[in-house]
């Protein structure tokens, strides 16, 4: 099976969404780009979550020629690829309609940075893209657009997208965006808040990407 430990990952990252309460149904997917080969590994369209498996899983080229698999990839394989293309650096991309973060989407607000935990992550205002239609690139592009130096967008009436180094860093900020949009939609609604300042936010950023896991010992 060709890429099997990425098709592997990419199956259990897919999985990861509904335990993460990202995902309904068979909304939302996960795909990661093999840096050798450039092939990007993605979900399935149409298959509920518990069924998949990583034989279900389709490579793809970056032209979305499908390289291996027996079934149709997802309806958001053209605006992935579009990313893929045009960022070298983006190794990993996440889809969902998760309810707290898709209603900033809904009402075209961008979620700045309340929390420390998000200013630890994303480091900035969390960007809302234009109305884009599903299932051809114009979501890719809105994204490559409006994303600018932030790993996670809205997409205006239709939900967010993250993106990463990797697959694993693209699904943790799928995951900390949900977590701050529900702890900011419920702060809202008991008083009027403020972000956080510029200052604060680039320094908790800094602080955490230097400090934060484990690092080789110098000694």
């Amino acid at each position: 099976m060709l890429l099997e430990e990425l098709r592997k990952t990419v199956c259990a990252q897919n999985k990861a969404l509904v335990d993460n309460g990202l995902v309904l149904w068979t909304s939302g997917n996960v795909s990661a780009r093999d840096p050798e080969t450039n092939y990007v590994v993605i979900k399935p369209s149409g298959v509920l979550f518990d069924k998949l498996t990583p034989e279900k899983m389709v490579v793809v080229d970056l032209h979305g020629k499908v390289i291996e698999g027996d079934l149709t990839p997802s309806v958001d394989t053209a605006s992935h690829l579009y990313v893929y293309r045009l960022r070298d650096d983006v190794h990993g991309i996440v889809h969902t309609h998760s309810p707290y973060a898709t209603s900033f989407a809904i009402t075209g607000e961008p979620l700045h940075i309340y929390t420390t935990t998000s200013a630890a992550v994303f480091g900035g205002t969390i960007p809302i893209s234009q109305f884009a239609v599903i299932g051809e690139e114009e979501i890719g592009q809105e994204i490559v657009e409006k994303i600018g130096e932030s790993e996670a967008i809205l997409i205006r009436n239709h939900g967010i997208f993250t993106i990463g180094k990797t697959s694993e860093k693209a699904l943790k900020n799928a995951v900390v965006l949900e977590e701050t949009a529900q702890s900011v939609h419920y702060a809202m609604l008991r008083t009027k808040i403020e972000p956080l300042s510029e200052e604060v936010v680039e320094r908790g950023y800094r602080i955490y990407h230097d400090t934060y896991g484990q690092k080789k010992s110098t000694v």
